[in-house]
């Protein structure tokens, strides 16, 4: 089996096993879980180690660049006149890809430790996680539009389950918001897909095909058949395919998510358990921010170089817009939530540059923040297990009850907020950087945005500092007194590893950040050289 069908299927083979073995060894599903996303970092940092770089493993547009692909024919189907459908099982990963499935599986590992939080119906629970597990890597993989929407829809059911059956009060609603927001972005992204298919064919064998790749050759697209629908034309007056990049970038950036299109995050993040909630901020949301690079700008490069400025202008409003939010929550993990919104405008900002140093601090915000997010949701659910209440004004002087909790909550608040030699610097810098270069190398964005972006650091600062002095500095005073006092331990060695293990990384790539860019960096310049640019 190719490396990457492994690393992609190891979870669903270890779900299965947790499906058929007795309820009776519930107590060992946990175990299960955990040795199955080891397995799958395993598999990740092997393919890491062993990836290529140079300027023939670009990859973005060009076959053959791919490393570790397998394109075997899976669906073939006559259609008379039509000729003949050929959907493959194509998979294959380039630089973006190969750092975003490492990153999604340590997040993975961080979820199994917390998924141990939970008590009831353990095998449905770790079901469906190992389920989302695949669907989430196989999406980093896929290379064939019809494979990549089969992943791509399959994260939606198991995160359905997951949240409104473990989750919170409100379960159900947020639940049911999150299934609404997602799925009405994924029937359109169907239009979409089936438009591309019936307007590209594949030039080997003359048949239309779903092959990512081949749709972003403009030579590939047949403008003389009357089935051609994204070749040129026009849909309702408009050109068709500024139709399909909006169409497609909405899908995308409800999952980052984009400011108006956020409303599911805050309750979803709210009500889900702590482990669903830490791959919803650490993978959910890259997979829109991959979805917008290899998918939008990569099939439609002239239409995202001329929205350039609309897209710069939605990220900015993000990271106001959610800054602002954060600062006036209450609750610990709505905070959290509405901070994400803010640090992704981040990568729609750097994306939106069209410039190296832009997108590659995009691709770095978007890994910082996995693992930033990761630490962050991990943090409020410690205090959230122990007294069932995240509300910031019932805890005061935290400190002096938890101490090592108290280091790691600051070493998070910290490198959250873009502290020099944490990775979200390195993140927020070079997107910075993009916008501030992009006038001079494109004229996409004005200098406002890069500007408007770095007040977006400083409201940061503000609600991670303000965070930290009420709920943790001063005399020891809790809503539920002495009650509170005991249940409030310290950080046990199972939260110490995980927390500890996040520390090192969001350390690691803010010191050496090349563990980001050298895998990236080809990748970055061949869709600058794709686009024009």
């Amino acid at each position: 089996m190719n490396i990457l069908s492994l690393l992609v299927f190891t979870p669903l083979i270890f779900g299965l096993l947790i499906v058929v073995l007795p309820s009776s060894l519930r107590a060992g599903f946990k175990y299960i879980t955990l040795l199955a996303t080891l397995v799958q970092l395993g598999i990740s940092i092997w393919i890491y180690l062993h990836f290529q770089t140079g300027a023939n493993f670009g990859g973005i547009n060009q076959e053959g660049q791919f490393q570790f692909v397998q394109k075997i024919p899976w669906i073939n189907l006559s259609l008379g006149s039509l000729g003949k459908m050929q959907i493959d099982y194509f998979v294959g990963i380039d630089g973006i890809s190969v750092t975003l499935l490492l990153m999604s599986s340590v997040v993975m590992v961080i979820a199994a430790i917390a998924s141990w939080e939970i008590k009831s119906n353990l095998k449905g629970f770790f079901a469906l996680f190992l389920l989302l597990n695949t669907a989430v890597l196989g999406v980093f993989c896929a290379l064939d539009f019809f494979l990549f929407y089969i992943f791509y829809e399959l994260m939606l059911l198991p995160l359905y389950f997951l949240i409104g059956m473990w989750g919170g009060a409100r379960r159900e609603y947020a639940a049911i918001k999150f299934f609404l927001y997602t799925l009405f972005g994924s029937v359109f992204m169907l239009l979409v897909m089936v438009g591309l298919y019936l307007s590209v064919k594949d030039p080997a064998t003359g048949n239309h095909t779903f092959n990512i790749i081949q749709m972003m050759n403009p030579a590939n697209y047949d403008t003389n058949s009357v089935f051609s629908i994204l070749a040129h034309k026009t849909i309702l007056g408009m050109p068709a395919r500024t139709v399909g990049f909006v169409v497609l970038f909405i899908a995308f950036a409800i999952k980052v998510p984009v400011v108006p299109l956020h409303t599911w995050l805050p309750d979803a993040h709210v009500e889900a358990p702590t482990p669903v909630s830490i791959i919803l901020a650490g993978i959910l949301l890259k997979i829109g921010g991959y979805g917008i690079i290899r998918i939008c700008l990569g099939i439609f490069p002239e239409v995202a170089s001329s929205g350039a400025f609309w897209l710069g202008l939605l990220g900015v409003i993000s990271i106001i817009y959610g800054a602002l939010n954060a600062l006036a929550q209450r609750d610990l993990k709505r905070m959290i939530a509405y901070s994400s919104v803010s640090h992704m405008g981040f990568v729609l900002l750097g994306i939106a540059s069209l410039t190296a140093e832009g997108i590659s601090g995009a691709v770095m915000q978007m890994v910082s923040h996995a693992f930033l997010s990761t630490m962050l949701f991990f943090l409020a659910g410690v205090v959230y297990n122990r007294v069932h209440d995240r509300d910031i004004y019932n805890f005061r002087g935290l400190a002096t009850l938890m101490p090592r909790y108290t280091i790691f909550i600051m070493i998070a608040f910290f490198a959250s907020l873009g502290l020099p030699g944490f990775s979200a610097f390195i993140g927020e810098a070079f997107s910075l950087l993009g916008a501030f270069e992009s006038p001079l190398a494109n004229g996409n964005l004005p200098y406002w945005m890069a500007v408007c972006g770095s007040i977006g650091i400083l409201l940061s600062a503000a609600y991670f500092l303000w965070t930290l002095q009420r709920m943790f500095f001063g005399s020891l005073s809790l809503k539920g007194g002495d009650v509170w006092r005991t249940a409030l331990g310290d950080v046990n060695p199972r939260e110490t590893i995980a927390l500890t293990s996040l520390t090192i990384l969001t350390l690691a790539l803010g010191l050496m950040p090349s563990l980001v860019f050298d895998k990236i960096n080809d990748s970055v310049l061949a869709l600058i050289h794709f686009m024009g640019k």
